[in-house]
């Protein structure tokens, strides 16, 4: 009884979260319009309370990403915003790992074996996943972080149910997304800008310069750091 409550308490837990994230309405916080509204405040508390309010923006950061909530982009912003590029930058690559890893645990713990010959059995995406994952999970994983065309949640499901190495995973998944989080970091600490003028962040954010050239950063990583990646591990370049 006590193995069966061990092993599956990751999993309940995180449907707990995801009620009480929905249930009470919590999500309706993570907009950009919020964040013009009290950024002054935030700003604020920061000062007053760094290490504190570090502590709290990687556990809401992490408590998001298991939930799999919409929006972690909004929060990657907001860690540029508040910390900075490289400390926002690299408190969320560490909340989103994770978070990540809190997933990975509980499907592989709780639902890996069921799971998995249902998936085996199956094909399509997940079947996809784990033809990847067996041929070189640490590659395979970081081409799938540094193009995101597979949702991340998803990614961390399908790791869980084909029981990838937890180091190959862990070193892959923060490797993968430090590009595209201090890229966005950097976006976000450039946005008091758009705030001091009394301005809320819309599409025509996306031609300042300081996201402009961000952005096509992300784009040119995105594009030339997988082949290299590929030729490192000496392998065929998977298919989605």
């Amino acid at each position: 009884m006590k193995t069966v409550v061990r092993r599956t308490a990751p999993l309940l837990l995180i449907l707990a979260l995801i009620a009480a994230v929905y249930f009470s309405g919590l999500y309706r916080y993570v907009s950009l319009d919020v964040l013009r509204e009290r950024h002054q405040q935030l700003r604020d508390f920061v000062d007053a309370h760094f290490w504190t309010a570090l502590a709290l923006y990687v556990a809401a950061y992490a408590l998001a990403t298991t939930a799999a909530i919409p929006g972690a982009l909004f929060l990657t912003l907001t860690g540029g915003f508040l910390f900075g590029t490289w400390i926002g930058g690299s408190v969320t690559a560490v909340a989103a790992t994770a978070g990540a890893i809190f997933v990975y645990y509980a499907v592989r713990s709780v639902l890996g074996g069921w799971l998995r010959e249902r998936a085996a059995h199956s094909g399509g995406t997940m079947a996809r996943l784990r033809a990847g994952f067996d041929r070189n999970a640490f590659s395979y994983i970081l081409t799938l972080r540094l193009i995101p065309v597979v949702p991340f949640v998803l990614i961390n499901i399908a790791a869980g149910l084909a029981a990838v190495p937890i180091r190959a995973y862990a070193a892959a998944t923060v490797i993968g997304i430090l590009p595209a989080t201090f890229i966005y970091s950097a976006v976000g600490a450039s946005l008091g800008e758009v705030f001091d003028r009394g301005e809320t962040p819309n599409l025509k954010l996306i031609f300042e310069p300081f996201v402009l050239f961000p952005l096509l950063g992300l784009a040119f990583l995105s594009l030339a750091l997988p082949p290299i990646v590929r030729a490192i591990a000496g392998r065929k370049a998977p298919v989605l």
